[in-house]
């Protein structure tokens, strides 16, 4: 699968749908909106890094030869297949160095990337300890993980090595998942038979503290000798406070002197040399933990290069360079050695992959490929073409197709992709279109949100504009107010759909159209109005006086927002939108939100963006040459109440969608004579073809009564 083909099929999919519902009549800013997404406003060019290689340490057997873990680690530490085999289990130099603190008793973080094995850093070692003080004593380790997913992942996990080779229930090391997910009698059984090693999140450990029915299981944790803080950066705030406060606990209760607190996380502290980084990082860990954490105890991760040392200033490679990327890149089919010592594809590591810093290397941050107008970035096609002398498109292409070859391309001491790399594409719900209260043809358009008119402050105010839905004509929101120091009246932008009654003000809107001014006499007016804001009174048609207060109320504008005779002239309407002054489209008392009436560039919901988005994914998955078991999506969310709407969203969108086609199914079914009423319901039940279990009370009814 080309990764960068499926992105630009889904930025086109979701392009078409925040289209297909944006009406814009004015033309000006039609194409300003549509130059903006063209260029990337709303999905600027996604971000390319390479996932590193690790530099290789020692294997688990050698650790276990030299007296460093007990020798039962060699068989269960062991790369495991499905036809029975296995091969030695090299570990990372980061790796190597972590478990070495762990088995010498220290405490430690290890702050790698993904991807990087840092669960084995601390499994290991509670492992080893296991093995080599006898299983079946209490608790001897506990981890913390923030989110019950990633205990459940690290269960499957610890299956693979601890499970396989051993006949059932008889491996040398029992862990178990206690994290409020199990129902009574598996805590009950978890309780009287605790395990070796306990997987769960804070809140359960807090609970496991306070609460009677479960202090046997707490009390087989006396003597503990870890504690592991699985992703250790979502501890912060009052969070981080609580988890510091609990750590406190938990070692003053198990009476545990020997305790060594463990840390995981992928985010280093921000800025200043690696030294400065890991004092940092020593200080928040001591912090956190209650105990004493050394620089030296941060471990970082070790990167080594595929490519070998490049001068990219040398004739002979530029030249090299500047002929592969006119072939196209790097051929599919390339072989390791072949990628390893080819200058491109060296360049692509520097660019993409890592860097020198300060004598180390570390990952690059991620770049684009083209240079984004929007960003204001400089993309690496651009850099490689101003280098080389070339075409920017042409760099990109070689860019892309060398990076698929590369990926394609196995590193024979990994087994993974030379270059496994990583996608990153932003995509923003979008704000709205800004604009100076000035003659269509002379207004000042853009797509930032500003108060001002770049380098005219105070003198020609921006405001969000909102689009019928109906005929896209242009509306600006306002907040109609009093100015304290002069008195007079002024219009000031006001957030699309703010609530009323969030600023001292007549929240509304101002129409200003050039060729379709609102006119001046209530006889011009009145065929314009809704129907039932008009009456006839003695022989003659006319607006009904409750309702002349609604009228849009006539206003000069300066292009500061005051009232100027000069200005332009505009008219207000106060909130709700009652109906449209260009295209009538009328709206009823009881249709108080305006988010139906008028758009924004950002209308869509999130869970819907989302939906759609996924939506998208799953079908370009489902055309693409991937294998079914690699057909995956995932989706994140910040905390259960988001995942818990996003689900019911999937949910929803999931039945309508099969509705819909079960409908559409029933009718292309039926013919010309299409269906009549009575029979529809029974009809698009049958194409929905659902199978008996999922609908039936007792999926084992027979004969009348399943019928």
């Amino acid at each position: 699968m080309n990764v960068f083909e499926l992105r630009g099929k889904l930025v086109d999919d979701y392009a078409t749908y925040i289209k297909s519902f944006l009406k814009i009549r004015d033309p000006k800013i039609k194409d300003k909106v549509s130059d903006e997404l063209k260029a990337g406003r709303l999905w600027p060019n996604p971000l390319i890094q390479l996932n590193p290689c690790f530099k290789p340490g020692a294997t688990v057997d050698e650790l276990v030869a030299g007296g460093v873990l007990h020798e039962e680690c060699s068989r269960i530490f062991r790369r495991k297949y499905d036809d029975g085999t296995s091969q030695p289990l090299r570990l990372h130099t980061h790796q190597e160095t972590a478990i070495g603190r762990g088995v010498g008793g220290k405490n430690y973080v290890l702050t790698t990337g993904t991807g990087s094995g840092k669960s084995l850093t601390y499994i290991i070692p509670i492992v080893d300890h296991v093995l080599k003080n006898g299983s079946g004593k209490g608790i001897k380790a506990i981890v913390v993980y923030p989110m019950n997913a990633l205990a459940n992942s690290q269960m499957n996990e610890l299956k693979k090595f601890i499970c396989a080779g051993y006949p059932e229930d008889q491996q040398p090391v029992t862990f178990e998942r206690y994290t409020g997910q199990e129902d009574r009698q598996r805590r009950t059984e978890i309780i009287a038979n605790p395990p070796d090693i306990l997987l769960t999140n804070y809140v359960m450990l807090e609970l496991l503290m306070t609460r009677p029915e479960e202090r046997q299981l707490i009390d087989a944790a006396k003597g503990l000798q870890f504690v592991v803080l699985d992703e250790l950066h979502t501890y912060r705030g009052r969070q981080g406070s609580d988890v510091s406060m609990l750590l406190r606990r938990v070692r003053n209760y198990l009476g545990s002197e020997t305790l060594q607190c463990v840390g995981t996380s992928a985010t280093l502290a921000a800025g200043g040399s690696f030294t400065e980084q890991r004092k940092e990082v020593a200080d928040v860990a001591a912090t956190l933990f209650g105990s004493d954490v050394e620089p030296n105890d941060i471990i970082g991760e070790t990167l080594t290069p595929i490519t070998g040392e490049t001068d990219f200033s040398s004739a002979d490679v530029r030249q090299n360079m500047r002929e592969c990327i006119l072939s196209g890149g790097l051929p599919d089919g390339i072989s390791f050695a072949d990628l390893s010592s080819h200058p491109f594809a060296a360049w692509i590591e520097a660019h993409f992959g890592i860097e020198y810093v300060d004598g180390r290397l570390t990952r690059v941050t991620p770049k684009s490929i083209e240079t984004s107008s929007v960003a204001g970035s400089q993309g690496a096609a651009t850099v490689l073409a101003n280098m080389l002398s070339l075409e920017p498109g042409k760099c990109a292409k070689a860019i892309e197709q060398s990076l698929n070859a590369g990926y394609q391309c196995l590193n024979p001491d990994t087994g993974f992709p030379s270059f496994a790399f990583r996608l990153h594409q932003f995509i923003s719900r979008g704000d709205t279109v800004y604009a100076s209260v000035e003659a269509p043809q002379q207004r000042y358009l853009t797509l930032n949100g500003q108060k001002y008119v770049p380098g005219e402050e105070k003198t020609k105010r921006l405001y969000p504009l909102l689009f019928c839905r109906e005929c896209g004509e242009a509306y600006y929101s306002v907040l109609q107010r009093q100015n304290e120091r002069t008195g007079t009246t002024e219009y000031i932008d006001t957030p699309p759909y703010a609530p009323a009654g969030d600023e001292d003000g007549e929240p509304g809107y101002l129409y200003l159209n050039m060729e379709r001014p609102w006119p001046e006499t209530e006889e011009e007016m009145i065929p314009l109005v809704p129907d039932d804001w008009r009456e006839i009174h003695r022989d003659h048609q006319r607006i009904k006086p409750s309702r002349r207060k609604d009228l849009p109320q006539r206003v000069p504008l300066a292009p500061n927002g005051t009232l100027d005779n000069n200005g332009v002239i505009a008219h207000f309407l106060s909130r709700p939108f009652r109906f449209c002054l260009n295209c009538g489209a009328t709206y009823s008392a009881r249709q108080k939100s305006d988010f139906s009436k008028l758009a924004t560039l950002g209308t869509e919901g999130r869970s819907t963006a989302t939906t759609i988005l996924s939506l998208y994914t799953v079908r370009a998955l489902g055309e693409s040459s991937l294998p079914k078991e690699a057909q995956k999506l995932l989706s994140f969310t910040d905390n259960r109440q988001d995942a818990s709407l996003q689900s019911g969203h999937f949910n929803d969108f999931v039945e309508v969608g099969l509705l819909r086609a079960a409908m559409y199914r029933a009718v292309e079914d039926a013919g010309p004579d299409g269906l009549q009423h009575d029979v529809l319901t029974q009809k698009i039940f049958g194409s929905l073809n659902l199978p008996f279990e999922h609908y039936a009370q007792n999926p084992e009814e027979q004969y009348s009564q399943r019928r």
